[in-house]
């Protein structure tokens, strides 16, 4: 009876080593950068001027990076800036008199709502945008109707100036640039934060098409790739424009394997069963630490989160203004857990996973090395983010060279069940990667 015991020992541990010998040269691609398990974007809205002046330097110390959404036509040396396209304004005034407003109308006079030269009535837009996010048209043409004949009766002031306030007089394309070159992404939050979902098609063009022609011009195409329409919408007539013109929206992201929960969701990200999960959470004025901190903790103790948080105000400027001390406290939560998270900016996050999800991935194990072929099918003009790889190898390799044309890194196997790995960053559409064994721990 012990003899056959000892039998079966022997033939489940020569079965495990071989097992292990034969993962050897098997790669994958990491769900996240650096085989980090939860992703964390820290994104802004409006651009408001404490975000760079408090934020900011917090990020900058803590080496995180953030996506700020910015209203493009409120910053100093913008080509574009708000404006109403369309009919002269007089004549849609006019002919509210005779015709109320129906679905034929209500876009073009919602759209000029903002750019009568008379204070108050941008309000009326954004109400009426509300609406016809919330599905309540008949709602909405009533408070442009209201609108209009009070404008006709000559209810409001005239305007100091047309278009919105500038928030961000201290801020310059100049000061953007150099945040920028900090490694922080710079995407379009619109020219004039508007209600997308209220505007004629004219109207939407000019708000998507010259944010994003403003921030090429200034920064970079690089800075073209994300977008966030304002008040978070959904709508499904602004989000077919937005599309055509940004490839990552914070608003919606559609994709087979994603799962999206936005700030107003109550589902509990876990329970999702997709291979990635957006789960927004805003911050605001509201929001107990305790709660905050407790988001971090559910991304990082499961591997298919990707937390994107969403600010606003900081220190009294801007909507829900949180406090810089709150800002660093929650932030260093988040460093002490920095090797599990790979806080990224929105774009480089949708980047990764998009690529990954596109990916195909080779090997060819021959004695002394294992080269690695990475590609995907992705415009690489835009999806050139490197992915991370896990390769087996050898027990025997203490150090393993990594090499990817010019670039040469030397890394340490790490150990799971299945054997020994490393794990690197490559160029995907690229040279192949090859692993050696690293003479020097040979004796």
């Amino acid at each position: 009876m012990k003899r056959n015991l000892l039998i079966c020992a022997g033939i489940l541990l020569i079965s495990s080593c071989c097992n292990r010998n034969s993962h050897i040269g098997e790669t994958t691609v990491t769900k996240w950068q650096d085989g980090k398990k939860g992703a964390v974007s820290l994104t802004y809205d409006d651009g408001t001027i404490n975000q760079f002046l408090k934020a900011l330097p917090i990020m900058n110390e803590l080496n995180f990076p953030a996506t700020f959404f910015i209203n493009t036509g409120e910053i100093k040396g913008s080509k574009y800036r708000g404006t109403f396209i369309g009919r002269p304004v007089n004549d849609i005034i006019k002919e509210t008199a005779d015709v109320p407003t129906n679905s034929e109308n209500f876009y073009e006079r919602a759209s000029a709502a903002r750019f009568l030269g008379l204070r108050g009535t941008g309000e009326y837009h954004t109400n009426a945008g509300a609406q016809i996010d919330e599905g309540n048209p008949e709602e909405a043409y009533r408070i442009m109707d209201e609108l209009y004949e009070k404008v006709r009766k000559g209810a409001f002031a005239p305007a100091r100036k047309s278009g919105n306030d500038n928030e961000n007089e201290g801020v310059s394309w100049d000061d953007i640039r150099s945040f920028a070159a900090q490694g922080h992404e710079f995407a379009s939050h619109m020219v004039t934060h508007p209600r997308l979902a209220a505007l004629d098609e004219a109207n939407i063009l000019y708000e998507l098409e010259k944010s994003r022609e403003e921030i090429l011009n200034q920064l970079g195409p690089e800075h073209t790739f994300s977008a966030e329409v304002p008040y978070g919408t959904e709508n499904d007539r602004a989000m077919e424009y937005s599309y055509k013109v940004y490839p990552a929206l914070r608003n919606r992201m559609p994709e087979n394997f994603l799962k999206e929960l936005n700030r107003a969701s109550r589902e509990d990200p876990v329970s999702a069963d997709k291979e990635y999960v957006q789960w927004q959470r805003g911050a605001t004025t509201k929001t107990p630490m305790p709660l905050m901190k407790s988001w971090i903790d559910t991304t990082a103790s499961h591997d298919n989160i990707w937390l994107v948080l969403v600010f606003h105000g900081i220190d009294g400027i801007g909507w829900e203004a949180l406090t810089s001390e709150a800002i660093e406290d929650y932030f260093r939560y988040i460093k002490d857990k920095e090797e599990v998270l790979w806080v990224a900016t929105f774009g480089d996050a949708a980047k990764y996973m998009r690529e990954r999800m596109n990916s195909t991935v080779s090997s060819e194990n021959k004695k002394g090395s294992i080269k690695v072929s990475l590609s995907h099918s992705l415009d690489t003009s835009m999806y050139n983010l490197p992915l991370t790889l896990k390769t087996y190898v050898p027990s025997k390799w203490q150090k393993v060279i990594v090499k990817q044309g010019d670039n040469i890194t030397t890394v340490l196997p790490l150990k799971d069940s299945n054997g020994y790995y490393v794990l690197y960053r490559a160029e995907p559409n690229s040279v192949v990667t090859e692993l050696l064994r690293d003479q020097t721990d040979q004796v």
